[in-house]
């Protein structure tokens, strides 16, 4: 089985693709769903996703040629992993929580929800903007001097992104679908470009997934502060 795993293909128009990337992305948008509904589950759903793709963009460890191992985004998957436990232990957390109306005007999560979308302040915000451009910058040079994939800005911009945002989502801020894309706008050219066909194809989908997502938090957010007061 997992040999399969690691070395099972199927072409399409020419281009062949790892079974890995596409059942690795398939969790991804799981994850995803899960988190727009605010269900627990999206958490530890999404790690699986985050091993198999780690294996994907560091193909030169498990066997896989032809493609340029992208340092980025396999360090993003780790940093993926460490941050849904944080969301994943929040979120529970939240869940178990009795529905009460606070004295700011904000109703926990109940029955399967496991958190209660927020607007972020404009520290926050800024917090958000500023690593994103600090962190970009701070990283790539790091990850050009380990070979990561040309642009490697690109590479550094999806990482930075992809860390802010799940942390965004952990905390329960309904700007967090915004960060997302900004890093697909980044992501789908850059992948590619380094034929990881699959997965640049669901950043397209993601991109449009995260619009539906913000919205649907905000929507949530205005019913719940209305069902407040």
């Amino acid at each position: 089985m997992i040999d399969w795993l690691l070395n099972a293909t199927f072409t399409i128009g020419g281009s062949e693709l790892l079974w890995r990337e596409v059942i690795g992305n398939g969790f991804g948008l799981a994850s995803a769903l899960g988190g727009m509904r605010r269900k627990v589950w999206a958490w530890p759903v999404g790690i699986v996703g985050n091993v198999l793709l780690f294996t994907v963009f560091l193909g030169s460890w498990f066997g896989s040629e032809g493609r340029p191992d992208m340092l980025g985004q396999a360090g993003r998957q780790v940093m993926f992993v460490a941050v849904s436990v944080y969301g994943w232990m929040r979120w529970r957390e939240t869940r178990k929580q009795a529905l009460e109306v606070r004295a700011d005007g904000k109703v926990p999560s109940s029955d399967a929800e496991g958190v209660h979308p927020q607007w972020a302040t404009w520290p926050q915000r800024a917090f958000l903007v500023g690593a994103l451009v600090v962190g970009t910058l701070a990283l790539t040079p790091l990850f050009k001097a380990l070979g990561s994939y040309e642009p490697v800005w690109a590479d550094a911009w999806i990482f930075m992104g992809s860390l802010l945002a799940t942390y965004g989502m952990a905390r329960g801020w309904v700007e967090f679908w915004l960060i997302w894309v900004a890093v697909d706008i980044v992501g789908v050219p850059l992948l590619w470009s380094a034929e990881y066909y699959a997965t640049a194809l669901m950043y397209v989908f993601y991109g449009a997934f995260t619009l539906v997502g913000f919205f649907v938090w905000w929507r949530v957010n205005r019913r719940e502060r209305l069902s407040a007061a």
